[in-house]
């Protein structure tokens, strides 16, 4: 599925997309450049999960934790991951196999230790203020 987004204040009408079209999956994960807008769509995303906590980016915590109407929601931001025993320090099966919304950017870093099943969000740059959004299902 593809969306096309002109501006921020369509990211919303994308987020419900994804609620839509992620059903029951609950791992998410996010791909696209730099800038290309992860962080933000994840913000969006998560105001239409209920979180109403400030969502901001894991990059040095590497994850984040908020309380959602949908539950609990973990916000991964593997950028600065220097190996993968990084990730099992941090106990993420704990996290990936918890039944929780798992938002994750920066997923090459860890494409190892992804569950089998996941929804993909690939963010591309069309323009300063124009993106692409295309969601797939991965089983």
């Amino acid at each position: 599925m593809n969306i096309e987004v002109n501006s921020l204040g369509e990211l919303s009408n994308a987020a419900k997309a994804l609620l839509n079209f992620a059903e029951n999956e609950r791992i998410i994960i996010f791909e696209g450049d730099m800038g290309a807008g992860k962080t933000t769509f994840i913000k969006v995303f998560c105001a239409a999960l209920g979180v109403a906590d400030n969502v901001t980016s894991p990059t040095f915590s590497i994850v984040n934790e908020y309380a959602a109407t949908a539950g609990t929601v973990y916000h991964f931001d593997f950028y600065r991951i220097k190996n993968l025993q990084e990730a099992y320090d941090l106990g993420y099966e704990e996290y990936f196999y918890s039944g929780d919304y798992c938002l994750i950017e920066w997923p090459e870093r860890i494409a190892e230790l992804l569950p089998d099943s996941y929804v993909k969000v690939t963010i591309t740059t069309l323009a300063p203020d124009k993106r692409m959004f295309s969601f797939s299902k991965f089983f």
